[in-house]
C-alpha cells in the first residue's frame, strides 16, 4: 500500500506581495492566506491524515495548525523542512538586491542550485537536509497518509528531486502558490509518483492563473 503524503505550501504572508526574500525571515501568514488555508482544510476534513508535520517557522506552523484542526492532531515540527536561507539578502526585494550586489545575484540567477548569497543555502543543500527528512517521515509512517506544511523553494527542490526533474531549473520551471496542494504518493521512500501539482482549486474557481511575478529574472523577464 503506497504511503501519500500532502505537501503543502504555507498560505499568502504579510510579505506575499511584496517581492521580498524572505527564506528564514520569520513572518506571519496574512488574512487572505488564513482564508486559504481554512479552505484547504474543509476540503482534506475528510482524509484520513494520520500525523501533521511543519517547518518550524510561524508562517508553517500557523498554517499547519488550521489545517490539523479538524483532524484534532497536534503539528509536529521538523527543523529540516524550513525555507532556504538567502543570507544577506533577507527581507530585501529583488531590484535592492541587484542594485547592492550584481556580481552576487547574476551567479545565482544562473545556478540557485550550487551558488548562495553571501551567508545563505545553496539549492543543494536544502535537499541535503529537507529530503532525508521527508523520507524518514515517509519510512514512520508508512501505509498512512499524512500531512506536511513547507515553503515554496523548499518544496520545489523536494518535488525536482522525487520525480528526477534537474533541480538546476527548480526556480524557473516549477511554481508553489500559496496554501497550493500537491500530492504524492510512496511506494517506499525512494520511490514516489507526483499524482497532483500545485493544486489551488479549493479557494480559486477555474484553471489556474498564469505567474506574473516571484519565479526568477528568467520567467518575468520571458517573450510568450
Amino acid at each position: 500500500m503506497p504511503t501519500r503524503v500532502y505537501l503543502v505550501r504555507h498560505g499568502a504572508t504579510t510579505l506575499t506581495t511584496e517581492d521580498r526574500f524572505a527564506g528564514e525571515t520569520d513572518v506571519d501568514l496574512s488574512d487572505s492566506g488564513r482564508s486559504q488555508l481554512r479552505d484547504l482544510a474543509n476540503r482534506l476534513s475528510r482524509e484520513p491524515l494520520c500525523a501533521v508535520y511543519a517547518s518550524p517557522m510561524r508562517r508553517t506552523v500557523e498554517s499547519a495548525e488550521i489545517l490539523a484542526g479538524p483532524h484534532g492532531l497536534p503539528v509536529v515540527p521538523v527543523p529540516a523542512l524550513r525555507e532556504i536561507s538567502h543570507g544577506r539578502w533577507e527581507a530585501k526585494t529583488r531590484r535592492e538586491v541587484e542594485a547592492l550586489w550584481p556580481e552576487e545575484y547574476a551567479r545565482w540567477e544562473s545556478d540557485p542550485y550550487t551558488f548562495a548569497p553571501e551567508g545563505g543555502e545553496t539549492g543543494l543543500a536544502v535537499t541535503a537536509r529537507a529530503l532525508p527528512a521527508l523520507a524518514t517521515l515517509v519510512e514512520e509512517n508508512a501505509g498512512r497518509p499524512f500531512l506536511v506544511v513547507s515553503h515554496k523553494a523548499t518544496i520545489r527542490l523536494l518535488l525536482s528531486v522525487v520525480i528526477g526533474f534537474d533541480p538546476r531549473f527548480y526556480r524557473d520551471r516549477l511554481d508553489q502558490s500559496p496554501a497550493c496542494l500537491n500530492v504524492l504518493d510512496f511506494k517506499d521512500p525512494s520511490h514516489a509518483r507526483l499524482t497532483l501539482f500545485n493544486d489551488v482549486s479549493h479557494y480559486a474557481s477555474g484553471a489556474p492563473g498564469t505567474p506574473t511575478a516571484n519565479l526568477s529574472s528568467w520567467w518575468d523577464g520571458a517573450k510568450i
